[in-house]
């Protein structure tokens, strides 16, 4: 068994994306203490801007590609080679700007320029189970004054549930720069709490995984 791991954090020491990612896989190599994990992280390494030979390689013949094409879409067969080993995933993603990071944009773009990802109408990883940690410095929840300001959650659930078919269980803590931020302290004891709830949340979503996946085993 393979479990797949995104971290996309620029950030490692304090990270609440990535801490609420390693509850999920703590749990799984737990309960699944011979599997392997995939990891890729977009943080640390982001991926080269590829994304345009790659697209210019799909329209190009083989024969007349230009290495660059070839190199961009021999990586975009990797990272759908990554996907495509693994049983279970976790996408750790923080809110940049009220949407997801550049490096996660381009990851996905990358992976839709490869032929087994490029429909729409055939999912690349039908069923397949996945958790989605989220981290928000501040709040976007229902009555919030930026209440619909979250590109994040949305976009992801379109592609990694919609197009790809995963099985997706969302988790999200929100108000995560109210320590940092004096204008937030009075919302400190709120952030303390959502945070300990997305961990919470985490723990219950990987169990549940984890046991689904020790069943079809």
């Amino acid at each position: 068994m393979k479990f797949f791991r995104l971290d996309s954090s620029l950030h490692v020491d304090g990270s609440v994306s990535r801490a609420l990612a390693d509850v999920v896989q703590k749990e799984w190599s737990r309960t699944h203490p011979a599997a392997a994990f995939i990891r890729r992280d977009l943080g640390r390494h982001p991926l080269p801007s590829v994304w345009p030979a790659a697209v210019a390689g799909r329209i190009t013949p083989e024969d007349a590609r230009t290495d660059e094409q070839r190199s961009a879409g021999a990586l975009a067969a990797r990272l759908v080679d990554e996907l495509l080993e693994s049983d279970a995933y976790i996408f750790a993603v923080p809110m940049y700007n009220f949407g997801v990071p550049q490096q996660v944009k381009h990851w996905i773009d990358l992976i839709i320029t490869d032929p087994r990802a490029d429909d729409v109408n055939r999912p690349l990883l039908p069923g397949r189970p996945a958790v989605l940690v989220e981290a928000r410095g501040g709040g976007y929840g229902p009555g919030s004054d930026r209440e619909g300001w979250d590109h994040v959650t949305p976009y992801l659930s379109h592609i990694l549930a919609d197009v790809w078919g995963l099985d997706l269980a969302i988790t999200a803590a929100e108000l995560t720069v109210a320590d940092a931020n004096p204008a937030m302290a009075h919302l400190r004891g709120l952030a303390r709490q959502r945070i300990a709830d997305a961990h919470a949340a985490a723990s219950d979503h990987a169990i549940s995984i984890a046991k689904r996946l020790r069943t079809a085993a």
